[in-house]
């Protein structure tokens, strides 16, 4: 008889008891009666009361298994026979204790201490705790004794829990979640979130712990500012961490953004993204009409802008009040591309491009009227005119490059489609210094048409020749195909894809280099984490290669030439672009970090279950 916590094993033990009776020759001897009793002394205390037959003259065993019992309690075994002989047999099995477990706070990080006996050997859990699904777990490891194990306050959530458990048969496992009231746990929850496009009209919000999060969706313009959101046709939605959403839209649009902020915070946004900016190119210098449809078939139009949404027509002082007949023109005659359409309005994207150059055909004319009008008084002085015409040119190409931007034409070996990302993101960052960007990721069709050497060498020979840049992206697929033709200018076809413009181009950018023309012409490029500088062959470190983002500042100095902004002003940009590749290259290395080792033990420490 063994004493327990509860007897709701009894059925189970019987049956252990029936298989464990055995006897040499004989069959098996049936308990005759097996019932718990609860004695008077102790009250806590459960027993169990077993009464078997054994055969006769023979020798038998009994197995006691799924009792029950309390961790660091005492388990008590004895036997006697009916009627009562003065021999008893008596076993005394004293459990072992729970790990007592304090987390504690050491500068900006945690601590887990376990204070154990040093031969007592545990098991410990770190998991997040999914309100949706079963737990995830994050580390496990076996240990023996005492320890002390260091967590970076950066790998703190809400949803972060701490199993631990004795490595003994059937023991009961301990569970805490300490850090769900942390301020710091929250806030680094919301910086671990990441918006992510699944297929051109899905999305996912993801997340280690749930959010009580809302998303809609806003419009961005090209000048800057905040995203507008297109409310009340496309109002806020409560979103699911980890559950993908469809987009309630016709087509996408750069210009489209996904908001997600605190379902209790009206004015804090959490997150924001672009999807559609990397894959359909930079931002457009598009107005957003807005549709709202009444009863009886009457519908009213207004265009969205900085300062609101503009009713047309209007006499408002906005870009869009003076182009109003013209939109609803554009509108009318199917030059808008909708975005939305539903019973209660549509949304339409009408291109401001014609009219912006419009303006500046106007500019230019008056440009040109006024150097007619001094050429002709300069006329009377013919030793000056020379000199006046090559100042005149000069000036006329610095307020080209100016306005248009400088000619950038991106090379990179397609290696993943992580790396093809990295560099869209690149691209449409460059696009905002501004400089006119070519990268074969945005002319595919064109690609497909002219095929790659083709369409390099209109490519190369614009740039060049409009006082460009060539940016020679390095990545470790790069690299490979670089040393390869240094070795074999002539290598095999179509041993690259149909679209590769790298593979094609090398036939050409490799003789600058050889003869010398490569500088003032080209620059290199890698990505942090990526490919270190050095691992560029010797042949292209005759021109400037640069780390990104560490060296921006030089590598953008280096694109805008004797065009580049203010020192201020290139100074904003560069922390826009640097932190839109960080984020860009964060996504290309999400691997769970594990919490660093303690001073007594780190989680490097023991064997991983």
């Amino acid at each position: 008889m063994g004493t327990g916590k509860s007897p709701k094993m009894r059925k189970r033990s019987e049956e252990q008891l029936t298989k464990s009776l055995r006897s040499p020759g004989m069959p098996l001897s049936r308990p005759k009666s097996c019932s718990p009793s609860r004695p008077t002394p102790p009250p806590a205390a459960s027993c169990w009361r077993c009464k078997f037959l054994l055969p006769l003259c023979s020798l038998g065993s009994v197995v006691f298994d799924c009792f029950e019992a309390a961790l660091g309690g005492e388990m008590r075994i004895w036997s006697y026979t009916q009627p009562r002989y003065q021999k008893e047999l008596n076993l005394t099995q004293q459990l072992p204790a729970l790990p007592w477990l304090d987390v504690s706070t050491y500068g900006d990080d945690v601590r887990l201490v376990l204070n154990v006996s040093e031969e007592q050997r545990f098991g410990l859990s770190l998991y997040w705790n999914q309100v949706q699904g079963s737990p995830k777990p994050w580390w496990n490891r076996n240990l023996t004794g005492p320890q002390t194990i260091t967590l970076n306050h950066t790998d703190l959530v809400p949803c972060l829990c701490i199993q631990v458990w004795p490595l003994e048969p059937d023991s009961v496992r301990t569970d805490i979640c300490p850090f769900k009231e942390d301020p710091r746990a929250h806030r680094n929850l919301w910086h671990a979130a990441r918006l992510r496009l699944l297929s051109p009209r899905s999305w996912r919000l993801e997340a280690p712990c749930s959010l009580h999060a809302e998303a809609g969706l806003c419009w961005q313009a090209l000048g800057g500012g905040p995203c507008q959101p297109l409310v009340p046709l496309l109002p806020w939605e409560n979103v699911t961490v980890n559950e993908a959403r469809e987009f309630p839209l016709l087509k996408g649009h750069p210009n489209l953004c996904v908001q997600v902020r605190k379902v209790s915070s009206w004015e804090k946004l959490q997150l924001q993204e672009c999807f559609w900016a990397d894959s359909l190119g930079p931002l457009k210098d598009d107005v957003l009409l807005v549709e709202t449809r009444r009863p009886h078939d009457s519908r009213s139009l207004c265009a969205l802008e900085p300062s609101g949404c503009t009713s047309l027509p209007s006499r408002a002082s906005t870009r869009a009040a003076h182009l109003g007949e013209q939109l609803l023109l554009d509108l009318q005659s199917g030059q808008c591309l909708q975005l939305w359409d539903d019973d209660l309005g549509a949304l339409w994207a009408c291109p401001m491009d014609k009219y912006i150059h419009k303006r500046w055909a106007l500019v230019w004319l008056a440009c040109l009227l006024f150097t007619a009008v001094l050429f002709l008084l300069l006329l009377l002085k013919k030793d000056h005119v020379k000199g006046w015409l090559r100042l005149l040119k000069q000036d006329v190409r610095s307020g080209a490059a100016t306005t248009r931007g400088r000619a950038t034409l991106l090379l990179y070996s397609a290696d993943d489609a992580g790396f093809e990302r990295l560099v869209g993101v690149l691209a449409s960052a460059l696009c905002q210094l501004p400089l006119r960007v070519a990268v074969d990721l945005w002319s595919r069709r064109e690609l497909s048409a002219q095929g790659p050497l083709a369409w390099f060498h209109a490519q190369r020979l614009q740039t060049l020749q409009e006082g460009g840049m060539v940016v020679l992206l390095f990545s470790p697929g790069a690299v490979a195909l670089c040393s390869e033709w240094l070795q074999d200018p002539a290598p095999a076809p179509g041993a690259h894809g149909p679209h590769d413009a790298f593979a094609a181009s090398l036939s050409c950018v490799l003789p600058d280099f050889l003869q010398g023309r490569a500088p003032g012409r080209y620059v290199g490029a890698c990505f942090d984490r990526l490919l270190h500088p050095d691992a560029v062959p010797a042949l292209f470190r005759t021109v400037p290669v640069f780390s990104l983002p560490s060296q921006l500042p030089d590598f953008l100095g280096a694109l805008q030439g004797p065009c580049a902004r203010r020192p201020r002003r290139l100074g904003e940009t560069v922390e826009q672009v640097s932190r839109a590749l960080q984020q860009a290259l964060d996504s290309c290395f999400q691997t769970p970090r594990a919490p660093g080792p303690g001073r007594t033990m780190g989680p490097e420490a023991g064997d991983q279950t």
